[in-house]
This record gives C-alpha cells, structure tokens and sequence, in this order.
C-alpha cells in the first residue's frame, strides 16, 4: 500500500534576485517571505494511481515533486506516505525512488552495475540482487544490454536502465521527472507505452512531470495541471478535455489548442441561453443550458472556446462564420486549416475524406471560407476571471 497525501503543501524561495532589464516578469506569488513557489497544494494519490503534474516551465511540478522525495524542505504543509508524516524524513527513509530527465547514470559502470548500486547500499545478498535485477532488465526488455556501458547504448536504452535502477528497489512510490524529454519524438511515444506497460506489472504509486500534455493525457490516471504555483485543475484526461475549469486548461490541453473568440451570452426572459459571435447566433445544448440556469449565470461578454477538430466547413448560406484561410498543414488523413477571423487565427481541422475530393491545397492563399459549430460542443468562459460558466 503506497497512498500519498499533500495538504496544504507551499514552498517559498527567498527573494533574493533583482529584476534584470529585459527579463520577463514571473507571474509567481511574491510575500515578505519570499517567492512562493508552490502555492497550497492539495492531493490525495491512491495506492497504485499514476498521477501526472502538468504545466509550463515554471509552474511549480517539478518543485513539488523533489518535495515528496526530500530534495526540497517543506515550507508550510504535511506530506504522509501511508498515513506517516514524512516532512522530516529523509529522502532514504521515504521509501521512493526518483528518475530524473538526465539520466543520472554512473559512466564507468555497466548496466548491471548501475542497477545493482542502489541495492549495494543497502547491503542486499548477491543472490536476491540478481533475482532483482534479472527481473528488471526483462520487463524493460534490456536484458542483453546488462554488460554493456551506457555510453554504447542510445537515449531510450539509458533512460530504460534509469528506470530499472529505480524498480530494482521496489519502491512504494515511484517519481518521474520530465524523464523523456531528452528523447525524440519516436523514442518519446515507445518510452510512453513502455511506461504504461511498466506500470500494470509492478506494485507502485507513480507520481510523473512533464510539461508535455500529450504524455499526461496518455500515461495518467488523473492529471493534476499547474499555473503559477497553483492547481487549477485535477481529473481524468477525459474530465480536464472535456470540461476545463478555466480558460487557462482549456488553452493547455488539447492539440492544436483550442481556439476562443470574443462573444455576447444572452439569457431571455424565459431563461433560455443564445451566444452571439458576430453576426451568428448559437444555441447551446439543454445540458448546457441546465448548468447555467444552475449556476444563475447571467447575460455578459464571455470567451467562447471552441476545439478545431469540432468545427465544421460549409457552402455559403446563413448564420455562418466567414474567414479566409492562410496557411494549409497536410496531416495525412487530416489537413489543418489557419484561418484568419476577425484578424485572429482560428485552426480547424478537417478530415480529408470529407473535402469531398478538393485538394486542400486549393483552401490556401487566402481563399474564404465558411464554418460554423454546434451548441454542444461549445465552452463558455467568464471575461472577469476566466472560470468556466458551466463549471
């Protein structure tokens, strides 16, 4: 049993660095204290879960993560590994293993070697250690390269080994640190499925980094994603899609992003909602429209949110968008479309089984083009603080 438990965690860094010119402004929370960094944090990880923290450069994730695994004091806050409190513990004493974006591997070691290391301290028998080691290198799928040197393996062989130099100890929680980003794109997605592999055959919590959120909708069981030192939101990959919170996860998740458009929210006397864009009006869905009733939600400016894959190409006719399309990207059974709206761009992806024979180049070079979408697939968010209206 591994749970993990942080409540209220914060983490605050002395504000010690003077702006430099030219530098951008950190939208980080700034007290007497210092700079905080990570801002009450609050999340229950069941045993075995695998929860992704996910976010730009700078968000806290990474800071959170050396927390549960002793690298970083606890400002403020409680961290329980099954139910212990473990802010004073030490690192060695929590039970965790960590793997780190670099690798981290001892060079003039073998694979067997590096694996074996973690074990040798604490002075495990020869014979278990092998047993552990053997059993590793097979569900990672390294076993002949146990003799070899790092240096004579690739990028996705040594990140494999640093994984098993962390499984070898079978510990209840397993930390990952932004572990494929060194990789290119095809390593990154078989590091992905091995991970995911990896995970249904080894009895451990795994709490993952990345600011990648393609790896967080595909490894995670829940998603935990960050701005600023914040949560902003935690759900499943389906929730955060389907239902952000705000207009920040909503322009986070999902590839390409979604596109938002200034717009009017009306509600009539009957309580019945339009969104108006330009000069088309769009009803939304009866579930939509309940959870607005619910929220008393009424008529104002919004940011309406739209994903490309929900918008629709059409002829010319009535309550229609109208755009000009720029820039053409030929995806294979797909063609993403830039369009330009409103002099902001809209992307709209279109199957090209659909185009109905055109060839997708003929969209480009400023062409119109026409589209609209349906109420149910739209998302309305406040212009004040930029929460979702449905949530």
């Amino acid at each position: 049993m591994a749970e993990v438990s942080l409540r209220h965690i914060e983490k605050v860094y002395p504000n010690t660095e003077k702006k430099k010119k030219g530098e951008k402004k950190s939208n980080l929370k700034v007290t007497e204290e210092g700079v905080l960094a990570v801002q009450d944090f609050n999340l229950d990880i069941k045993d075995r879960e695998f929860v992704v923290l996910v976010g730009p450069s700078g968000c806290g994730k990474s800071t959170t993560l050396r927390m549960v695994a002793g690298l970083e004091e606890i400002t403020r806050g409680e961290l329980y590994i099954d139910g212990k409190l473990m802010n004073d513990a030490a690192p060695k004493d929590r039970d965790i293993a960590m793997v780190f974006q670099s690798y981290a591997l001892y060079p003039h070691m073998t694979v067997r070697g590096n694996m074996e290391y973690p074990l040798k301290l604490k002075k495990m028998p020869k014979e278990e250690m092998n047993q552990r080691v053997e059993q590793a290198a097979e569900i990672l799928g390294i076993t002949q390269y146990l003799d070899r040197k790092p240096k004579a393996l690739s990028g996705g062989q040594r990140q494999r080994v640093a994984i098993g130099r962390a499984i070898v100890r079978e510990p209840k929680v397993l930390l990952m640190d932004e572990p494929l980003s060194n990789l290119d794109a095809k390593l990154r997605n078989q590091m992905r499925a091995e991970i995911i592999k990896l995970r249904e055959r080894i009895d451990t919590t795994f709490i993952y980094v990345t600011h990648d959120q393609t790896e967080a909708m595909t490894l995670g069981d829940r998603i935990v994603i960050m701005k600023d030192g914040v949560i902003q939101q935690v759900g499943t990959p389906q929730e955060v899609f389907d239902h952000p919170a705000n207009l920040f996860v909503a322009g986070f998740i999902g590839v390409p992003q979604m596109n938002f458009y200034d717009a009017e929210l009306i509600r009539d006397g009957s309580g019945s909602y339009t969104v108006q864009v330009e000069n088309v009006h769009i009803v939304p869905s009866e579930e939509k429209q309940a959870r607005l009733r619910q929220n008393g939600v009424e008529s104002q400016s919004i940011t309406l949110g739209v994903r490309p894959e929900h918008i629709t190409l059409l002829g010319e006719g009535e309550n229609m968008l109208h755009g000009a399309v720029e820039v053409t990207e030929m995806m294979g059974s797909a063609v993403h479309l830039h369009v330009n709206f409103g002099g902001r761009d809209t992307i709209i992806i279109a199957q090209t089984m659909s185009l109905e024979g055109r060839n997708p180049v003929h969209f480009g070079g400023g062409n119109p083009i026409s589209f609209t979408f349906g109420g149910n697939v739209i998302h309305m968010f406040s212009k004040k603080d930029e929460r979702n209206l449905e949530a």
